[in-house]
């Protein structure tokens, strides 16, 4: 993916930044460095600015699962509905008008990108590989792969005793079964993305809702003050955890509740 400035966000002064975080060291609260450095992963970032200036930007990060959930959810081609119709995840600008399940459009705000390298981490990143109407009728709509950040707008059977009637935004992950959901460990390097909008929303992706990415409220409380701080210098139309806003809708549980 080229993060290059969106004709529609031309309005914007285009500035080229970097993060200046170099440094992997994860720090507690108390300054104390733990025994186990992390492997660290680039990072790149195109997004709006509260001004509505474009920031693009990239940076090294370590490979914390705060981290990797924002850069992990669609792969390269994935077709996302936005108002000029169905455009790959790659081609997407910041500006742009994405097509929400509440009918109302949203604007993007924030892409975020990297390439997950078994060589970065000493081990392959696992992809969910959906075949053709495995969620119902043209859900998806072709065979469609999706990184271990994504999140589907769809409540299996195992949960629909917690979710109340309700949908419920649950890990792909979820939705293995070895024959119409199954896992693949590509050996090779792959290009993952995450989107944000001003709203936390689910969108269409080939014919499937799945979540815009969100933090949540914990996994943010569950790092140290100066890892925080330096993941939300990842989002320059952030200053607090509160400005992501609510959830569009419940999460499922990250592991069986039963």
């Amino acid at each position: 993916m080229t993060l290059t400035a969106n004709p529609v966000a031309a309005r914007a002064s285009v500035r080229a930044e970097r993060f200046g975080m170099t440094h992997s060291s994860l720090t507690s609260s108390k300054g104390e460095k733990p025994a186990v450095q992390l492997p660290k992963r680039s990072y790149e970032v195109a997004a709006l600015r509260t001004d509505g200036s474009l920031f693009i930007g990239q940076s090294t990060a370590p490979t914390t699962p705060l981290f990797e959930s924002a850069f992990s959810a669609f792969t390269h081609g994935s077709l996302i509905r936005t108002t000029m119709g169905p455009v790959a995840v790659e081609d997407l600008q910041p500006g742009d008008m994405i097509h929400t399940s509440t009918g109302e459009p949203a604007e993007l705000a924030w892409i975020g990108t990297s390439t997950f390298s078994p060589a970065d981490t000493g081990k392959r990143t696992p992809l969910i590989r959906i075949m053709p109407d495995s969620l119902g009728p043209s859900r998806p709509e072709r065979s469609l792969t999706v990184g271990p950040g994504a999140r589907i707008l769809h409540t299996p059977p195992a949960l629909r005793g917690i979710a109340d009637g309700k949908q419920l935004l649950t890990p792909a992950s979820r939705f293995v079964d070895g024959v119409n959901v199954i896992q693949v460990t590509p050996p090779t390097p792959t290009r993952l993305f995450h989107i944000c909008l001003t709203r936390h929303a689910a969108i269409s992706v080939d014919g499937i809702e799945m979540e815009t990415f969100h933090p949540g409220t914990q996994a943010p409380r569950d790092v140290s003050y100066s890892i925080r701080d330096r993941f939300l210098s990842l989002f320059p139309q952030i200053s607090h955890v509160s400005d992501f806003g609510p959830l569009a809708h419940p999460r499922a549980p990250e592991t069986d509740t039963h």
